[in-house]
């Protein structure tokens, strides 16, 4: 007898159309309101080798990276590092990881030549030959490194763009709750299998929270490291330059700072670059979800139930709580945000083995799910745009080097899962 075909297997309902994301949180104060706004033009602005771009850089401003859905998301579907790594005559060769129709993409080595340990992003290009409208470049001698090389090696771990959607209230969870959180269903955790521990600062113990190993505790040092290792700007927050070739020095160090350093006659050049992003970020309303799509309310409604029942949920924390701020905006607020916002071990399959803090080579911060439903690109290192293959690559068996993945049991609930509750599953978190 002939198979019969599966005809109704779950599958990716794709990215959600339309906007639901790139406005300020409610309830702002005309001040607020006004300081997100300068915040937003400054993360949108273009910089150039006039204003300090480089030696070394990703792209060239805050918002060419976080672009889509909107100003705060992700990696848009067309990826602007291929342009940009020629633009104005810079003299760069795209590496073979960075593709038209591929992610937005950083890159950390994991190992230094003499087999130290090293982690930190490696800038992809450099501003060598670059005359813009800001400056000129065409003395600099910077080279590349050899990208290619490296990643062919296996020594070269990918990040994409984290969206910044939503991180005023992220920044106002008390520590307290994320430890009580973590120690919630204790039971139940331990029986799948689920551990999990804050990644926090070396010097005063707080939790960081942000980017993929919850590396950063705030989100002024989340724009001014990015401000550093993705532009290659430097700040007050940090100011050296990356590269101190004396030939690529296209701007005074820092290269934005407090008050500008000029005459000013707008008072909102008092404020530094980092200032206006963290502001921006800070008043970042989180993204809307759907009720009805895709899939339509019923099928959401028992998604989320499925994803509870699995057990997604003892990790993917659906809401939290902030403390009482003086903003009231992000005062006393629900934090739907799908994320403990702890580190846990993801096994071999997406181990990246670079360590972040006290986050191991195959810990990663649990992914804050508002938003999924407009992501194009998913995990860590965008290696799909399929949620279905996503959620899979979250089990993997241990090696001698990982240990199993925290995630397998949840994992193993959901095969077993029936097709339509897998779509539904599906359908609820494309509804985000």
């Amino acid at each position: 007898m002939a198979a019969v075909a599966v005809v109704n297997a779950a599958t990716d309902p794709g990215v959600r159309p339309g906007t639901d994301a790139g406005n300020s949180i409610p309830g702002l104060s005309t001040n607020e309101a006004m300081l997100f706004q300068i915040g937003q033009d400054a993360f949108n602005e273009l910089e150039g080798v006039g204003d300090g771009l480089g030696p070394r850089y990703n792209l060239d401003s805050c918002g060419g990276c976080h672009s889509f859905p909107a100003t705060g998301g992700t990696s848009p579907a067309v990826n602007p590092q291929v342009t940009v790594a020629t633009a104005s005559g810079a003299r760069n060769v795209v590496p073979a990881f960075i593709t038209a129709n591929g992610p937005i993409r950083e890159a950390r080595f994991k190992f230094r030549p003499g087999g130290a340990r090293d982690g930190g992003v490696h800038s992809l290009f450099v501003i060598s030959g670059r005359l813009d409208d800001s400056g000129s470049a065409v003395n600099c001698n910077a080279m590349q490194e050899d990208f290619n090389a490296h990643f062919a090696g296996g020594n070269v771990s990918l990040r994409i763009p984290t969206p910044v959607f939503g991180t005023g209230l992220m920044e106002n969870i008390p520590q307290n709750v994320l430890a009580a959180n973590l120690a919630r269903n204790a039971f139940f955790k331990a029986l799948l299998g689920i551990r999990g521990h804050l990644n926090t600062n070396g010097n005063d113990g707080r939790a960081t929270r942000f980017g993929w190993k919850a590396q950063n505790v705030s989100l002024l040092v989340f724009a001014g490291e990015a401000y550093n290792v993705e532009m290659g700007l430097t700040s007050e927050l940090f100011p050296t330059e990356r590269d101190e070739n004396a030939n690529c020095q296209t701007d005074q160090v820092p290269n934005n700072i407090t008050g500008g350093g000029i005459a000013i006659t707008d008072p909102s050049e008092l404020l530094s670059d980092i200032e206006k992003f963290s502001l921006f970020m800070r008043f970042l309303a989180p993204p809307a979800p759907s009720a009805t799509v895709p899939g339509g309310a019923a099928s959401i409604t028992h998604g989320r139930q499925v994803f509870s029942d699995i057990g997604c949920a003892l990790c993917h924390t659906p809401t939290l709580q902030t403390s009482v701020t003086k903003v009231a905006a992000l005062s006393n607020q629900p934090v739907a945000l799908f994320s403990d916002l702890a580190v846990h071990g993801m096994g071999p399959k997406l181990a990246d083995n670079i360590l972040q803090g006290n986050a191991g080579p195959d810990e990663f911060r649990t992914a804050p799910l508002w938003g999924l439903g407009q992501r194009i690109f998913l995990l860590h290192d965008g290696r799909t745009t399929d949620l279905g293959q996503a959620i899979r690559a979250h089990a993997s068996s241990g090696t001698l080097q990982f240990a199993p993945s925290e995630a397998n049991r949840v994992i193993e609930n959901f095969e077993h899962l029936g097709d339509a509750a897998q779509q539904d599953l599906l359908n609820f978190l494309r509804s985000l």
